[in-house]
């Protein structure tokens, strides 16, 4: 990126930061309605110093340590907020916060030149205030004595009496600085300002500036004096106001616009594409982060201050010891995290060094990662959930830092888990493509033992020093299922590594891999449903909440009723697959040497194998691996395996190519193909043999004759339109349909009707006719027949 597109992305990001501060501070005030920004708070930065306690603010109180269930509870109860003396003023400044927070959000929302725009009114009216407040301060400095004493500074200048000039008491030089300072003043506004470019009318702000210095100079009484000022700003103050009611109008229109912009976005593209486009657009990750670190460094300078001054004495800052430290680390951490806003800033400070941290260990394992499953992303997001799930915001200041401190926990072991995600595919290519380089082995491995050391050492510490909890369970829960899926990984890693440097073919590799794997899944399951558990019980006795259920929910689903639903439906695959290869012949000695191939799966030497039925030769496990995917030889792609049928509903093979029912209105039915009998078995087989196709009456076939086409090589099955041409032939049809014809007479009719359309018996198509009798069918969706 060139230094020019550095340089606008560090403006754009600086234009969009005081915008959060704004929302910030609404936020903290809860829309006018506390008087202090933050109960937990007030202590802390106004009248009591924390370094003057002994205790100090980071002091862990051991009856909260203990009261875990009184930490988890997120309610925030009105009475701390001060009692309403009046219900209308209380409602006019919550529409008043209400309103700045909107103006707010949309500026912020705003494209960058509309920003500068807005900014540029905003630096205007500021150039408008400090002029006022300068001359107020020359006006009282002047008007107060023993400066109110001396005479007039225009009658000393004309009486040429430079000692009363000088002996002014510094009214001169007040004079002098004023007048300097507004002159500049009135030409930024003269810049600043985008109403009505006249000449005339600059000279006449400029004026209007400079007209308090200027009345300083004659005797004028001080009352009128004050008034000056005032009378002074009224003329930029109607120019600002100006330019706001005629930028109004286009104001509404530009918000007008993005609505619809959105609108259309959302309608063309979803709501997935307008938040991502919006999201590079405003590039709010770095806003975020930088409007935090500005946030954290104005807390770090107040607290500082504090420190300096905590006994009414100076003290160095040299003097800062660790537990000083500790009370700044936490006070700035919990004030970091005290408004939605404050909380996003910190979310964006977690993606970013999380992000990092993938970064490194990319690096060590010579991987490359995925930008859309980027580590930075999901640990933003775990963390942004796990705070809202906790109320975080609304907590109290030393119960907000034991959840934060609680959630950085939980946030260390899914990182820990993201990167078992990382290393997992690394040792997995590294043992089965033979890979010589042996020292991306080692880095594999030394990740490995870092997943399995510092979820020990965690468990160690938090089982050391905290007590039971329902917190503790899931910290626990989380590691021992990192723990557990790295050795599982490892131990896969090894049967690979040995596979690889043997000399003949292991054919109890695939039965090991799926115990091994199938433990570590059952162990997870079993964390999953305790977890489940954990999460209730939390929910019910400790901290509810709808963000906590839903997340609940989520796990549920997809944790604990997909991951058994896989596992069941895996093993059913094995049985099957399983009973399947038990049911073909093992090949013999004698005839592996005369075969003298190798297996078409694998392509190892056949040292034993199985013989599928149209004579092919597979190792056992290949075979078994394939009958995971389909049913059907490898290289011919016939059935391999049949599934026998009762005796009592054979249908006699000389029927075959001529079956007809007798359906029923609105019902389906399974036509059932069986195998011929033993003259016919030089005859080609269909693959239709054994297997039951389901038929469904459509609105169609009310009344009506089908003849169905079973391609027996494609597998489809094609409904014939009606052969009825003329009126005898129809009432034939009628007539059979309320009088079957006998067996005879009707396989000879039909035997005639393949011989005039040149069907052979012999090819894979099989023609069946389908008689019907329906009633009246409801369409269920119209309501109509």
């Amino acid at each position: 990126m060139s230094f020019r597109a550095h340089a606008l992305s560090f403006i754009d990001t600086a234009l969009r930061v005081p915008p959060l501060f704004i929302m910030d501070e609404v936020l903290k005030s809860c829309f006018g309605l506390s008087s202090a920004f933050h109960v937990g708070y007030a202590k802390f930065l106004s009248d009591e110093n924390p370094f003057l306690n002994d205790e100090g603010f980071g002091h862990l109180n051991i009856v909260d340590m203990e009261n875990w269930a009184a930490e988890n509870d997120t309610n925030s109860g009105m009475e701390e907020y001060p009692m309403f003396t009046s219900i209308l003023p209380t409602i006019a400044k919550i529409f008043m916060f209400l309103l700045v927070y909107i103006t707010a959000t949309v500026a912020f929302l705003l494209s960058s030149q509309r920003l500068i725009q807005v900014y540029l009114i905003v630096a205007s009216m500021a150039v408008v205030v400090a002029g006022y407040q300068g001359n107020m301060a020359a006006v009282r400095h002047i008007s107060s004595p023993p400066q109110s004493d001396h005479p007039p500074v225009l009658y000393s200048m004309f009486s040429l009496n430079t000692t009363a000039l000088w002996d002014s008491g510094g009214i001169f030089s007040t004079l002098v600085v004023n007048y300097i300072f507004q002159g500049s003043l009135g030409y930024l506004f003269t810049l600043l300002y985008s109403g009505p470019q006249y000449p005339v009318l600059h000279k006449l702000i400029i004026i209007s500036f400079l007209l308090p210095t200027i009345s300083m100079l004659f005797t004028v009484s001080s009352g009128i004096l004050s008034t000056v000022p005032l009378i002074a700003a009224l003329l930029p103050l109607a120019i600002v106001k100006y330019t706001v009611a005629s930028n109004l109008l286009k104001c509404t229109q530009v918000v007008l616009e993005g609505y619809h912009y959105a609108r259309r976005v959302m309608r063309d593209f979803g709501l997935h594409s307008l938040l991502e486009s919006e999201w590079v657009r405003l590039n709010v990750p770095n806003v975020l982060r930088t409007f935090w670190i500005i946030r954290v460094l104005q807390h770090v300078v107040t607290l500082l201050g504090e420190f300096t001054y905590a006994r009414g004495e100076y003290q160095s800052l040299w003097a800062l010891d660790l537990q000083a430290t500790y009370v700044i680390f936490k006070a700035v951490m919990t004030q970091g995290c005290e408004t939605a806003v404050a909380l996003l800033g910190m979310t964006s400070i977690v993606s970013y060094i999380s992000h990092y941290v993938g970064v490194v260990f990319q690096m060590i394992l010579l991987t490359v990662e995925d930008d859309e499953r980027s580590m930075g992303t999901v640990c933003a997001i775990l963390f942004f959930i796990l705070a809202e799930q906790s109320g975080l915001t609304v907590m109290e200041a030393e119960k907000r830092f034991i959840r934060l401190c609680r959630n950085f926990c939980l946030l260390f072991t899914a990182m820990l888990h993201f990167i078992h995600n990382m290393v997992n595919p690394v040792l997995m290519s590294l043992s089965a493509s033979r890979n010589p380089a042996l020292y991306r082995h080692v880095r594999a491995l030394i990740v490995c033992s870092l997943l399995v050391f510092l979820p020990v050492l965690l468990l160690f510490v938090l089982w050391s020093f905290y007590p039971l909890s329902t917190w503790l369970l899931a910290v626990s829960a989380f590691s021992v299922q990192v723990i557990v899926k790295t050795l599982v990984s490892l131990l896969i890693y090894g049967l690979f590594l040995v596979d690889a440097y043997r000399s003949t073919f292991w054919e109890k590799l695939d039965d090991y891999v799926y115990y091994i794997k199938a433990f570590g899944n059952s162990v997870e399951f079993i964390f999953g449903i305790l977890l489940f558990f954990n999460g209730a019980w939390i929910y019910f006795f400790e901290s509810g909440g709808s963000i906590r259920a839903f997340m609940m929910c989520i796990h549920a689903y997809f944790n604990i009723w997909c991951e058994a639903r896989n596992g069941w439906t895996v093993f059913m695959k094995r049985c099957t697959a399983v009973n399947k290869i038990n049911s073909l012949p093992e090949a013999t000695q004698e005839q592996l040497d005369e075969h003298d191939d190798v297996c078409a799966i694998c392509f190892h030497n056949l040292q034993s194998a199985k013989i599928t039925k149209c004579n092919h030769y597979f190792h056992s496990v290949c075979l078994r691996k394939w009958l995971y995917v389909q049913d059907s030889c490898p290289l011919c792609h016939e059935t391999l395996y049949k599934t026998e049928t009762p005796s009592d509903q054979q249908i006699p093979a000389e029927n075959l190519g001529d079956m007809v029912w007798d359906m029923e209105p609105d019902q389906e039915f399974d036509m059932q193909v069986h195998q011929p009998s033993e003259d016919m078995n030089n005859a080609e087989i269909p693959l239709w043999v054994d297997q039951d196709i389901g038929v469904i009456l459509g609105e169609n076939m009310n009344r009506r004759n089908r003849e169905m086409v079973i391609d027996n090589e494609v597998g489809e099955a094609v409904v014939l339109p009606p052969q009825v041409e003329n009126l005898d032939d129809r009432m034939m049809y009628q007539h059979q349909q309320f009088h079957p014809q006998p067996q005879e007479q009707h396989s000879q009719r039909h035997e005639q009707q393949n011989n005039e359309r040149d069907i052979d018996p012999n090819e894979n198509n099989q023609m069946f006719t389908l008689r019907s009798r329906r009633g009246r069918i409801i369409d269920q969706d119209i309501g109509q027949q």
